[in-house]
């Protein structure tokens, strides 16, 4: 039993939701709670949130909740207090928590955070329905090296990522020409550079179509979440790195596409609510009822495209040269970006700057191969600390 519905005598499918405060794991809690007795929640975890967690461990019964920040291990357990809800904290307990018993287990942590409890997940075998682009931006041969080896399944959630998933021909990849990921265009889709230089973190988490974090968010403005995606992609499906492309795309309706020789391209269609690549993840290999809006074409009217501009989102050519370079530079974009959008989410570099850190802590990325977690999160420690200097040298300019 994939999910959904619980036959008669059924046994309850174990779930873990890791990132389960974030938009992606309230979102999955919503349809775990719609079906309680076809699954039993064995971990929750939170970076800060601490009383957030509480609140989700006590309703949907989690047998442990786990708590990123440890600052934040008294608040949790004093919320849990009577609840027979097991409390722990700290980044090795979340890595841990991946240990525990887990048929499928959702990984939404945000950023290179996300990696350890996602390969310990992997190596467990269970089935992993990836939220996190980043794990595969930083360790994509690593990652799917485990999957292979461990025999687990690892699902992409990302909407793009799930779209071209259900319309990829596995069996006959040959026949492929290309993958096609579509892009809101964010919030600034249409504005001039002279408008995105005064850009206030308000305005960038705005985003016109998804209800995401505030992280995700301005990287869905900047467009390097798109960066993102075609590494990741490039490490899911087995095409040639030239054979990703990116389409702008306004009125995600249409969530992803392939390409095939022959002529035909086959889209995945549906309303932007994230419940339907999670239920997707969540059911495989079977289909299960979601509470989203069915798509109606006829409301929609129109569905227009156009291309990306390189000016306005130097992001996109930027994770370009990191896919072609490979080695240690998908880890360092990534490490350099997280910490120039938090910079800008704090107001201490501009909107523009955030490309700008990145691009210059990719000049200095080390060369060579990366071959073990050990040494990524080397790098990506590098490069956190070469892009905190670069963006104090851009907030004083």
């Amino acid at each position: 039993m994939a999910g959904g519905e619980l036959t008669a005598g059924a046994t309850p499918r174990r779930v873990s939701v890791f990132g389960s405060t974030g938009s992606i794991g309230c979102n999955t809690l919503d349809l775990l709670e719609r079906d309680p007795e076809a699954y039993a929640v064995e971990v929750l975890t939170a970076n800060r949130n601490a009383e957030r967690l509480a609140e989700q461990a006590r309703r949907v019964g989690a047998r442990l909740a786990v708590v990123a920040d440890p600052a934040r291990y008294a608040d949790l357990k004093d919320a849990l207090s009577g609840s027979g809800v097991e409390a722990a904290a700290g980044p090795e307990a979340v890595a841990e928590a991946a240990d525990r018993p887990a048929d499928w287990v959702m990984a939404a942590i945000v950023g290179a955070a996300g990696l350890a409890p996602t390969l310990r997940a992997v190596r467990k075998g269970a089935v992993v329905a990836l939220a996190n682009k980043e794990t595969l931006v930083c360790a994509g041969e690593i990652v799917m090296a485990e999957v292979a080896r461990c025999g687990a399944t690892l699902l992409p959630v990302d909407s793009e990522h799930n779209a071209i998933f259900q319309v990829f021909d596995f069996a006959r990849p040959e026949g492929v020409g290309k993958i096609i990921l579509t892009a809101s265009g964010g919030p600034f889709r249409d504005r001039d550079l002279g408008f995105m230089e005064t850009v206030t973190p308000e305005q960038a988490v705005a985003h016109p179509n998804w209800n995401m974090g505030a992280k995700i968010s301005v990287d869905s403005a900047t467009m390097m979440n798109k960066g993102l995606e075609m590494i990741e992609a490039s490490h899911l499906f087995p095409v040639p790195d030239s054979a990703i492309e990116v389409i702008v795309h306004p009125q995600s309706v249409i969530h992803s596409m392939v390409a095939y020789k022959d002529g035909s391209v086959l889209a995945q269609l549906g309303s932007p609510d994230m419940r339907t690549p999670i239920a997707y993840s969540l059911a495989w290999p079977d289909r299960m009822p979601a509470p989203v809006d069915m798509l109606d074409l006829a409301r929609v009217a129109k569905l227009t495209f156009e291309t990306p501009d390189p000016r306005r989102f130097p992001a996109l050519r930027l994770a370009r040269e990191a896919l072609q370079g490979g080695g240690a530079v998908p880890t360092v974009l990534n490490a350099a970006n997280e910490v120039a959008v938090a910079g800008f989410l704090d107001r201490r570099i501009g909107f523009l700057d955030i490309a700008r850190v990145v691009e210059d802590t990719m000049g200095e990325a080390p060369g060579g191969v990366v071959s073990t977690l050990g040494e990524i999160l080397d790098v990506d420690a590098w490069a956190r600390r070469r892009a905190a200097e670069r963006m104090t040298a851009a907030a004083a300019q």
